[in-house]
């Protein structure tokens, strides 16, 4: 049994050994930490750790610094004697000492109690009270509770978490109060900050719970009660204040408070308002700091905020409303520092002319604004009394009986006084307007008489007219308008107004003619552009002009400029295609004549204007013919007049379409290749109407027809190829028809040899060439070549004889010999 108690200790000394090394924290030379659990429940001597770096021989080990004998140390270890509890003390110093050499050493040993959770938290007042303003905003803390875990702070053991279990009673609803699961601020929910009223409840029992462990399932927690009393608020909008502007000081000034019955608070203001216009101090006084100006401002909507010292509302802002009363410290004042306004001059005494109206800043609302006007200065001076303004209404009025005769303008100073006598003035600058009361009168009552020759050009001054007015110089009432009454029903003239000098230039505005009309006699009148207001236009408004017209011998004239005439080709020679007309102003006779008609195509008469055609026309030579017929006065050659005439040839179908190109060298294949075909190209020398599009046709053969095909590529060309497969090879003769679109139309028959060959495959045709009839053979081209050269050897011959005949010489042996040879030849 000793030896298995033995065994035992020495086997939970061991582990306990293991685990306390492994907890040995070496923090510097000679100084130890170690850590150990608290409650520990095993065997006793508990052997916590080896002592580290004892030498291999000493003496004396002794440790000491634990009062209560907890601790001793035995061959090199450290153990306790018994249970070790954190919160009696979290730790223990120890001094371990040992004899080394005759030498006392020591080291420090320092035992921490690590902790257990083994401490139930509990609130430190079983019954908790509080109370709760009204006015006060969700989420804003109106108390806090408190409880404590006597177990380390550092670790989750006192980790603590505030839960609301019940609330009594459940009215007016069942969560009026929340609480803040780490701070444990207690604080209304939005129910009770909407809904808390002292009147129907004024107490509330609140359960609450703490948990260690941040609340976790093996947490120790413990519950407590909260008493919560409702309480009324003095926070509320202070009355309205009504401020002087201006007010003398000395600032600040206060002019309201406001409360908040609670927990310490700050204020604020809030609102539009200069900074520093207006303070609030920490109990709430709330201060003017400087004068107010209604006439910037006339009231002011101040919110005022209530926060707790961390900056947190608590409350909704209150309003305080500052209305600021008005002095007369503004002088009136004109919108414009110039008027400018007109009279006329028949105006009549108390014609209103203008009216100003100044502004006073000052409250509408009081005598401060009420204005008063005075006519203090009129320039020119006289004469006087010509205006007058009223003295509450500012009207400017006429004084004098009448302006007629006055200065065209004067300036008048108004002036605008309020009660206090602050004042201001404005000038109006009034002209005189000059109303039409006087008619124009002509300088003269008959103008010329005045001759102009009918070959005068248009744009001619017949005469410069004039009218004076008597109004004023310049104005709508001076200026003149001139009329033709009569005289010029047909417009030949027209009248030309100067503004500035108000005369009128008579001017020739139409060609003049005497045989039409030699003389006129025009009725001008006069009147001003606005309407006479006094007097009539009478005689002396109007005057006459007498215009005679001198005549002057006068070309021809031709009806037409230019004339258009169609004739149809072939037509008989001699026919009238046109006539040409014109007249003389002077009656005389008129000689017609041709210039242009280079090829004699065409005479006139000369005295007729018939023109005529002298041959037929053919339109494919020429189809537009242009000539001038000159007209010439019969007494006067060099007075004449010329007109174009064009002559335009209209088409007759009298010519056949013809097959244009030389074919001979075409070719088809054989068998027939795909899309190879000859083009065939035609031609009709009558214009579109006839030869516009051109038909081909074959002939009307069942085997032509079976072998060829046409087909139609546009107005004037055709493909012609093969409608079989396969055509022997040879030439083949294809007969078909051209007709143009007339009606009825003309044709032609056309026979055109067409090659049929065998090609290679590049198309190109293998056939040997035939011998054409009436073509020479190859025996019948040598026998000519020989008789050719036979011809001309003969010529040769003879002309060496005369030659020789004509030289003789003596004869010798020589020439014996030669003469004997040529004889023999």
């Amino acid at each position: 049994k000793a030896t298995l108690c033995t065994m035992k200790s020495f086997s939970a000394w061991f582990i306990a050994l293991s685990v306390m090394s492994q907890n040995i924290l070496l923090s510097e030379s000679a100084h130890f930490k170690i850590g150990v659990p608290e409650n520990y429940d095993g065997i006793f001597p508990w052997y916590l750790t080896k002592l580290p770096d004892l030498p291999l021989a000493y003496s004396d080990l002794t440790v000491s610094g634990g009062d209560e004998g907890i601790f001793g140390v035995e061959s090199g270890f450290l153990y306790a004697l018994k249970p070790l509890d954190r919160e009696r003390q979290p730790s223990y110093s120890l001094q371990v000492s040992f004899t080394k050499s005759m030498h006392t050493q020591s080291f420090t040993v320092e035992v921490c109690v690590i902790d257990k959770n083994d401490n139930v938290p509990v609130f430190l007042e079983e019954s908790m009270r509080g109370s709760v303003q009204l006015d006060l905003l969700k989420g804003i803390p109106f108390m806090q509770v408190e409880a404590l875990d006597r177990d380390d702070r550092n670790t989750a053991h006192a980790d603590l978490r505030f839960s609301l279990l019940d609330q009594i009673p459940r009215i007016p609803a069942s969560h009026m109060f929340s609480i803040d699961a780490i701070t444990a601020e207690v604080s209304l929910t939005e129910d009770g900050a909407s809904t808390l009223d002292p009147e129907m409840c004024g107490r509330y029992k609140l359960s609450v719970m703490v948990q260690d462990m941040a609340g976790k399932a093996n947490a120790f927690f413990s519950t407590g009660t909260v008493l919560v009393e409702v309480t009324g608020n003095t926070w509320a909008s202070p009355d309205l204040v009504r401020l002087q502007e201006n007010l003398p000081g000395p600032y600040p000034i206060q002019i309201s408070q406001v409360k908040w019955s609670g927990s310490p608070v700050e204020y604020s203001l809030e609102g539009e308002f200069p900074e520093m216009l207006f303070t609030i101090n920490r109990e709430g006084n709330i201060y003017l700091n400087a004068p107010l100006d209604r006439e910037t401002q006339d009231q002011f909507l101040i919110s005022i905020v209530v926060e707790r010292p961390d900056g947190r509302e608590i409350a909704k802002p209150v309003e305080l409303r500052v209305m600021v009363g008005d002095a007369n410290d503004n002088r009136p004042t004109f919108p414009q520092m110039q008027y400018h306004t007109v009279v006329k001059d028949l105006a009549t005494k108390g014609t209103e002319i203008l009216t100003v109206q100044a502004a006073d800043n000052d409250d509408p609302k009081t005598d401060n604004v009420r204005i008063f006007y005075r006519l203090v200065g009129q320039m020119p001076e006289t004469p006087r009394n010509l205006f007058r303004v009223d003295r509450d209404s500012g009207v400017i009025t006429v004084q004098a009986d009448s302006m007629e005769g006055t200065a065209p303008q004067y300036t008048l100073t108004i002036t605008a006084e309020d009660a206090k006598g602050l004042n201001s003035s404005c000038t109006v600058i009034v002209k005189v307007l000059d109303e039409n009361n006087n008619p124009p009168i002509f300088s003269h009552h008959e103008y010329g008489p005045f001759h102009l020759t009918e070959d005068s050009p248009v744009g001619t001054t017949v005469t410069v007219v004039s009218a004076w007015d008597a109004d004023e110089w310049g104005g709508d009432s001076w200026q003149v308008d001139y009329r033709l009454e009569s005289g010029n029903e047909e417009e030949v003239f027209t009248l030309v107004t100067d503004r500035q000098t108000n005369e009128a230039a008579l001017i020739l505005d139409k060609v003049l003619d005497f045989e039409r009309e030699n003389e006129y006699i025009l009725v001008l009148s006069t009147q001003n552009p606005v309407a006479l207001v006094r007097g009539r236009y009478g005689p002396a408004s109007t005057a006459t002009v007498t215009i005679f017209i001198d005549d002057i011998n006068e070309g021809p004239v031709l009806s037409q400029s230019h004339y258009e005439v169609t004739v149809r080709e072939g037509e008989e020679p001699g026919r009238v295609i046109a006539t040409i007309r014109g007249y003389d102003p002077d009656s005389h006779p008129i000689r017609y004549s041709l210039r242009g008609d280079t090829k004699k195509y065409f005479s006139i008469g000369k005295y007729s204007g018939e023109l005529k055609t002298v041959q037929a026309l053919d339109r494919e030579e020429n189809s537009t013919y242009t000539m001038e017929v000159v007209a010439e006065d019969g007494r006067n050659s060099s007075l004449s007049a010329s007109t174009l005439v064009t002559v335009h040839i209209l088409d007759v179908n009298d010519n056949s379409p013809v097959l244009v190109g030389d074919y001979s060298w075409k070719y088809l294949c054989t068998p027939r290749w795909e899309d190879q075909a000859l083009v065939l190209a035609s031609r009709d020398s009558d214009g579109p109407q006839h030869g516009g599009r051109l038909n081909f046709s074959l002939r009307s053969d069942a085997a032509v027809r079976r072998n060829w095909k046409l087909t139609p590529i546009n107005d004037t060309h055709t493909n012609l190829s093969l409608n079989v497969p396969y055509l022997p090879p040879e030439v083949y003769i294809v007969p078909f028809t051209i007709s143009d679109s007339s009606s009825p139309p003309r044709s032609t028959f056309i026979n055109l040899p067409v090659t049929v060959c065998p090609c290679n495959v590049r198309g190109n045709c293998r056939m040997a060439a035939k011998q054409l009839e009436g073509m020479p053979t190859i025996q019948s081209t040598i026998g000519v070549l020989l008789g050719t050269l036979g011809v001309i050897g003969i010529i040769l011959i003879i002309i060496f004889v005369r030659l020789s005949y004509q030289n003789p010489t003596p004869p010798n042996k020589a020439c014996q010999e030669r003469v004997l040879l040529r004889v023999s030849l």
